[in-house]
């Protein structure tokens, strides 16, 4: 019998919209090798939501939509970085669309809430962002892999550079939610200065005049935030407007100094430090191909979490490759997955015994390219080949 023509359409059904490619195939992958994509297209994550899309969406392309050379079925659904809603689209993907591999998420409060019901049906989930302490520690499974980074490490990477530099004192604030308090966990944990305030604001919230007249009475010598998506926007807005970056240092991770949060606020974002597990000058070929295919298709340089969903793609495709298309074999995908045979755009890059990686972390500050563009440039490298705190409490080995 011919082999079949190779179909490329695009289908709604009800809440997802189905990115399906067929193509001839050995007989194990038969049926595609089916992908759930929880994205907050949607909501207070939207921006990263964004980003996430458009690099997966970039992977599929490149990767001709298979997955290890297999057919590949990709089901896209909206949370709108909701739990509830994700527990809705989760229970969907597993119970109707048997899916084999599940990502996509930005918060990490959606990442616990979808944990339990994809560790029982045995889905491998491979985040594309968060990293909560809870499943890099204690609740680690072997279905989950945190292939971004654990929510406390590039905070930690932020404290050890201000603590070098000499900066004595510190305001930190996050949204209170799990990954705020990861986060500043991070910084304290490894910043010797005094934290003079440890503030945590509304999720969404856009106002901030009462955490900035709370900075401006405190005089602390910097600023350490994670607010990522509008809540950064606004909040670097509003602190350079009133004065207050003549005096006092701002330092954060990528959630507020990527290239999303520039684009939205312009100059004044120059001179702002920030710590990352990626930056797009890393100088290895996977990167500059991804960076260079990701320029082409969308006029922009890629964030962190665009590499994050990249890799993520690209680390299922080496699962089904390794594994002969047999993903349903969860013990071999699990296997594969650990073994991580894909050439990170981020650099260096193992897992560590909890799923998590142990990896780079990159200094960088916001100036302007070759070309006049306001962007990040990497200026060193703060913790090389760092392990999370959390994984001696993971009884994984």
């Amino acid at each position: 019998m011919p082999a079949p023509i190779r179909l490329a359409t695009l289908r709604h059904t009800g809440l997802f919209l189905t990115l399906a490619l067929a193509a001839a195939a050995p007989a194990l992958a038969a049926d595609p090798i089916k992908v759930g994509l929880a994205l907050d297209i949607s909501g207070p994550f939207a921006a990263g939501g964004a980003e996430t899309r458009d690099a997966i969406n970039l992977a599929i392309k490149l990767l001709d939509g298979k997955l290890g050379g297999y057919p590949a079925e990709f089901l896209q659904a909206d949370t709108a970085g909701s739990p509830d809603q994700a527990k809705q689209v989760v229970d969907r993907f597993i119970q109707q669309n048997k899916i084999d591999f599940f990502t996509g998420p930005t918060p990490s409060n959606v990442a616990l809430a979808v944990g339990p019901a994809l560790f029982a049906a045995k889905v491998p989930f491979i985040t594309s962002n968060p990293g909560p302490s809870q499943y890099a520690g204690a609740q680690c499974n072997p279905y989950f892999f945190g292939q971004s980074y654990q929510n406390d490490t590039w905070d930690e990477a932020a404290g050890q550079w201000a603590t070098d530099k000499g900066l004595k004192s510190s305001f930190i604030v996050a949204p209170n939610y799990p990954a705020g308090r990861d986060h500043l966990t991070g910084y304290k944990r490894l910043y010797k200065g005094e934290v003079v305030a440890e503030v945590y604001t509304k999720v969404g919230q856009l106002d901030y005049a009462a955490e900035l007249a709370q900075i401006r009475a405190a005089k602390p010598q910097a600023v350490y935030f994670f607010l990522p998506g509008a809540m950064g926007i606004n909040f670097i807005k509003q602190f350079v407007a009133a004065g207050l970056s003549r005096d006092i240092q701002l330092v954060t991770g990528p959630a507020s100094a990527d290239e999303d949060t520039i684009a939205a606020v312009g100059e004044p974002m120059l001179g702002l430090f920030s710590t990352s597990q990626y930056s797009h000058d890393v100088p290895n070929p996977a990167n500059q191909k991804f960076v260079a295919e990701f320029r082409k298709a969308y006029k922009r340089y890629p964030t962190f979490y665009a590499a994050q969903a990249y890799d993520a793609v690209m680390a299922m495709d080496a699962a089904a490759r390794d594994t002969k298309g047999n993903v349903k074999d969860r013990a071999a995908v699990l296997k594969a997955l650990k073994a991580a045979n894909f050439q990170s755009i981020r650099g260096p890059f193992k897992y560590g015994n909890n799923n998590f990686p142990v990896q780079d972390y990159y200094l960088r500050v916001i100036g302007k390219d070759a070309e006049g563009n306001i962007t990040n440039k990497t200026l060193s490298t703060p913790l090389k080949g760092y392990q999370d705190a959390y994984h001696q409490l993971c009884k994984m080995k």
